[in-house]
């Protein structure tokens, strides 16, 4: 997939990952495949991680603290500078969305591998983002233009456009700055409360208001974009199954979305991305409520958690379409050569304890078996021995299983989750059993609060 106007090679020889964990050792496989030589950078605190061990080169950035390591954009552009690295690959979380690291890259004539700083400022403020989706012509959740100002305002929009509904902040993620609010009484203290977890967190108290979309599915499209206008969608992941915001479990395609809606979603998902003038991999998430109307939420201007869903039942290779594309490759197919393909599910397996309310459980693995077999993807970095530090994500593996229909996906993956074993840390696997038993599961008859009502911990 080297197109010819580069002579039949990459603008680049060697990636520097600014990342750790599975989706470093994602992005060093992907960079092997393509004949690119890898440097990873590693806190103190992961001085024996794989992605540090496998890398062909590794360079220590800082202390455990995130802030003082995989955070530290001078440790990071400095570690370019002694290794020889062209291009950083950012992965997910840290600095991905961080569009003052991307301008610092191109300063320093690196290669960021994700979109333009000025699309992913764009995209990062999400009032601005709903309003660029809102006069590209994308359908969006009523609600405030942009950051409510006062409580008065707020309480008018409020009453406006019903109760409930979400206090949101502008510069969130992963669930942070976000409160549901059901009557007039509670807004006021709803607002103060978002503004401050938005603050601390992420240094923006501004936030928004959103109508609260009742029992809704949380649809994503995963699009690409190259730097020649070319864009595509790769059809949709259901990531409904969430805790606390927090996703756990993702499918594709979605059992809820029709072919006709997935089509008109990709149409206007693509049309966003000319909206914003999007390049490279991104994913647009939306609410779709029971009648098939959906509204845009967000853009993730990065690779995504979930992205093996995608690419097994389309056989397209996201990470490294990412690298081609900061390469200036053009994008090798058109919409037309995408086809879906089987059912895909996807199992976050966290070092945590449901039964504790999902206590993160660092620590030492002392016996680990990982399930294969047809269809099994696993996506780790831990090994047997390995210790988890306390001071990160405490997500271990990611266990995809890929059949030709939902049902046989199914029963593939409750026995992989049977067939992982992992002793001396507590882990969500028997949880994750849990749901894949549920009958509402089954005939995939849920929505976005279906962890929150089933409280499947209660039965482990």
């Amino acid at each position: 997939m080297r197109s010819s106007h580069l002579g039949g090679l990459l603008l680049v020889n060697k990636v520097l990952i600014a990342n750790r964990g599975e989706i470093a050792v994602r992005i060093i496989r992907a960079c092997r495949e393509l004949g690119i030589r890898t440097v990873a950078v590693f806190s103190e605190a992961d001085k024996n991680a794989l992605h540090a061990q496998i890398a062909d080169e590794a360079v220590c950035i800082g202390p455990a603290s995130s802030k003082d390591s995989y955070l530290n954009v001078k440790a990071i552009i400095a570690a370019c500078e002694v290794t020889g690295a062209q291009a950083v690959h950012p992965g997910f979380g840290f600095l991905s969305e961080n569009a003052a690291f991307a301008h610092t890259c191109n300063k320093c004539n690196l290669i960021f591998i994700g979109p333009d700083p000025s699309s992913m400022e764009l995209m990062g403020d999400k009032a601005v983002a709903k309003d660029t989706m809102k006069k590209a012509g994308v359908p969006v959740v009523p609600g405030s233009d942009g950051e409510i100002a006062t409580i008065g305002e707020a309480r008018r929009i409020a009453d406006a456009v019903g109760y409930p509904i979400m206090v949101k902040a502008s510069a969130g993620g992963g669930g942070r700055g976000i409160r549901r609010v059901d009557s007039p009484e509670k807004l006021e203290a709803a607002i103060n409360a978002a503004k401050a977890e938005a603050d601390a967190f992420f240094g923006n108290a501004g936030v928004y208001i959103e109508k609260f979309i009742i029992d809704p599915h949380h649809v994503e499209i995963q699009v690409l974009a190259d730097n020649y206008g070319n864009a595509v969608y790769l059809g949709e992941r259901d990531c409904s199954l969430q805790r606390r915001n927090q996703k756990m479990l993702e499918e594709a395609p979605s059992s809820f979305v029709t072919k006709k809606l997935r089509e008109k979603m990709g149409e206007v998902s693509v049309r966003a991305v000319h909206a914003c003038g999007y390049k490279n991999a991104g994913t647009i998430e939306y609410l779709v409520d029971a009648t098939g109307n959906f509204y845009f939420m967000e853009m993730n201007t990065r690779i995504q958690v979930e992205h093996p869903v995608t690419e097994l039942v389309t056989g397209v290779d996201i990470v490294k379409q990412q690298i081609l594309i900061a390469c200036g490759e053009k994008l090798p197919f058109k919409q037309s050569d995408i086809k879906i393909t089987g059912h895909a599910i996807e199992c976050r397996i966290n070092a945590e304890n449901p039964k504790l309310g999902f206590r993160p459980s660092p620590g030492k693995i002392e016996s680990l078996h990982m399930p294969g077999g047809p269809g099994i993807r696993i996506d780790s970095a831990v090994y047997q021995g390995y210790v988890i530090p306390p001071y990160y994500d405490s997500m271990i593996a990611k266990l995809i299983a890929y059949a030709p229909t939902r049902e046989e996906a199914i029963r593939k993956m409750r026995w992989a989750l049977a067939e992982f074993l992992v002793d001396g840390i507590d882990t969500n696997i028997d949880y994750q059993l849990e749901i894949l038993k549920d009958s509402d599961f089954l005939a995939a008859n849920y929505d976005i609060g279906y962890l929150e009502r089933k409280d499947f911990a209660k039965n482990l």
